[in-house]
């Protein structure tokens, strides 16, 4: 899996047979020059629920060898795994910029790059207006609960954002519950985004 929109990213996770549920991820976009940038999602996957990922991929089922096929993988000592992806250059030639619903790069002064995130396919994309009986709500609400994304963007100073600034100025993000997303009650506005002063 290459680095997708965070939409994209939640849907994946809701469609992956419940054994993704129980990951929190995160998506850095760090802005390197006006025409540059890295991207790095980084997934956590709890230790009881990747051990039925790994006896799946054992066994042959369909899908469960995707977890981290195009990241780097580390099996921690608690039983949990991480899974890093990272990709580098241009803002056109990264896959966060591919889709309609994009991660967006946008040239905002002189030495500044606006960062831009719409959020508006979010809670589609991830399946919470899908129709789901009392006992699937439940189970994917198990899956869920306590687990959520984070967006962040850095670079070498925040100037302008509607997400959470890091006390150095450096950076600014936001924690997005999955139930949240799933129950209709995330508050996000229409777009995440932050002016980026490019170091």
């Amino acid at each position: 899996m290459g680095l997708r929109t965070i939409g994209r990213l939640a849907a994946m996770l809701v469609m992956g047979a419940g054994l993704a549920g129980c990951i929190d991820a995160t998506v850095e976009v760090a802005v390197t020059s006006e025409t540059t940038a890295r991207a790095t999602m980084t997934q956590l996957m709890g230790a009881d629920f990747y051990s039925m990922v790994k006896m799946s991929a054992e066994s042959g089922e369909a899908g469960a060898e995707d977890f981290c096929a195009d990241g780097a993988l580390t099996e921690n000592a608690d039983g949990s795994a991480t899974c890093v992806i990272v990709e580098e250059g241009p803002f056109a030639a990264l896959s966060i910029t591919e889709d309609e619903n994009a991660v967006t790069f946008t040239p905002a002064g002189p030495g500044l790059v606006r960062v831009g995130l719409p959020t508006e396919e979010m809670r589609s994309e991830i399946g919470a207006d899908d129709q789901m009986d009392a006992e699937t709500r439940q189970m994917v609400e198990a899956f869920f609960a306590g687990h959520s994304i984070t967006v962040k963007v850095s670079g070498g100073e925040i100037v302008d954002t509607n997400m959470a600034r890091s006390a150095d100025g450096r950076s600014a993000e936001q924690v997005i519950p999955f139930l949240d997303l799933i129950n209709g009650t995330a508050e996000l506005p229409d777009e995440l985004y932050a002016v980026v002063r490019a170091p």
